[in-house]
């Protein structure tokens, strides 16, 4: 349940024509506090509840709980959720052993895309595709519950 994750920028779109599947994501937050976000998930047709601790100093690890629940349950939540959705398409791109999540988010954060890489070690190997860009692992501006509040657009 401990969550390993860095995450970049993307300076190309060429990552688009690497994917093996791609799907939309509207998500809200039920509570945006660092010490135990609550984020709720439509992803597709599929519902999603997902907890999430502090993370700790490197950025890089956080505990992590998620369960799949119903359409209608992820819908009527949603609609519980603190100001600010977060509204992307997902691209999930094969790299090596690894898969990358590259999200280009739209409304407020329209502009913003991001990669990220779960890892099973902090100091596991990777591949970086000619795509990838700047890391920004730990940075708080880039997490998706500071995103919903303060968006890419306002910066």
């Amino acid at each position: 349940m401990i969550e390993i994750e860095r995450k970049f920028l993307v300076r190309s779109d060429a990552y688009k024509n690497e994917a093996s599947r791609s799907y939309d994501i509207q998500q809200g937050f039920l509570n945006t506090d660092p010490e135990r976000t609550v984020r709720v998930r439509l992803a597709d047709s599929k519902g999603i509840l997902t907890v999430k601790g502090l993370t700790d100093d490197s950025g890089l690890k956080r505990f992590e709980w998620e369960k799949e629940i119903d359409r209608e349950e992820a819908i009527a939540l949603l609609a519980l959720c603190e100001p600010g959705k977060i509204e992307k398409r997902r691209y999930e791109v094969a790299a090596g052993r690894h898969i990358y999540e590259v999200d280009d988010f739209f409304g407020s954060n329209q502009g913003l895309v991001v990669a990220e890489i779960e890892l099973v070690d902090a100091d596991e190997m990777f591949e970086k595709p000619d795509w990838l860009g700047e890391e920004v692992t730990g940075d708080i501006r880039y997490y998706n519950a500071q995103l919903a509040k303060k968006p890419f657009q306002d910066w």
